[in-house]
């Protein structure tokens, strides 16, 4: 089994559900008293937070690139960056690193692409729904669509990520206006929905929701699993 490296704590909330769901797979996959083997480096979301709303991406990408150094000083065999937002910065934390990370984007595109979606809706951070980096790559590697709610909407899921479920909050008001907004892009076409911020799986499930769901935290975690008990 290979070990698997995490950079996480961008929220601990999410992190938590990481650990939780790649544990649970590894002992579904080999039984017994099996468990994944994991390094993790948990950063201070606080910091990560004022570089984001700074939009100083480049310091951001110094400290997750420093994380990633770091395990792979460890010995890390790959590296996962427990977030969709921070992939803004993967490729200078890819450059900083031999070991090979395992994009968020790239394993929720192929889990679209295997169930013949090609029109989604995403939610998320308002840097993940309005900037190119994760809508890009979706639509350059896997010929998928993104469309994002309006501007009204991606305040409100935005605020929700980091006044509410980034601390555990979990609010029902909150909850319904997820569920509307989702209802509003699958009117406009979405044939699913991407959960692009690995908070709102505390808040939404697939039972919620009239069209498939795809959360980026079960996913990547999926993949990581994977990865992880390939032969080398």
């Amino acid at each position: 089994m290979k070990t698997i490296g995490i950079i996480g704590g961008m929220s601990w909330e999410s992190t938590a559900s990481y650990y939780k769901l790649i544990n649970q797979a590894v002992k579904a996959e080999k039984g017994g008293l099996h468990s994944a083997k994991i390094i993790l480096y948990s950063v201070d979301f606080a910091e990560i937070e004022c570089l984001q709303k700074s939009e100083e991406w480049d310091k951001a990408a110094v400290l997750l690139s420093q994380a990633a150094q770091s395990l792979e000083k460890a010995g890390v065999d790959f590296i996962i960056v427990a977030t969709n937002t921070m992939h803004r910065v993967f490729d200078e934390i890819q450059e900083g690193v031999s070991t090979p990370l395992l994009h968020i984007a790239d394993a929720t595109g192929q889990n679209l692409r295997d169930q013949d979606i090609t029109r989604v809706g995403l939610l998320g951070t308002a840097f993940t729904m309005e900037q190119d980096f994760y809508k890009q790559r979706l639509k350059n590697a896997f010929g998928i669509d993104v469309i994002v709610p309006n501007g009204v909407q991606r305040r409100l899921v935005h605020d929700v990520i980091y006044d509410e479920l980034c601390i555990g909050k979990i609010s029902s008001r909150s909850k319904q206006d997820f569920k509307t907004i989702i209802e509003d892009l699958t009117a406009e076409g979405a044939q699913g929905v991407i959960l692009g911020c690995t908070e709102i799986g505390l808040l939404l499930d697939s039972s919620d929701i009239d069209i498939p769901v795809f959360d980026t935290t079960v996913i990547h975690a999926q993949a990581t699993v994977r990865e992880a008990l390939q032969q080398s």
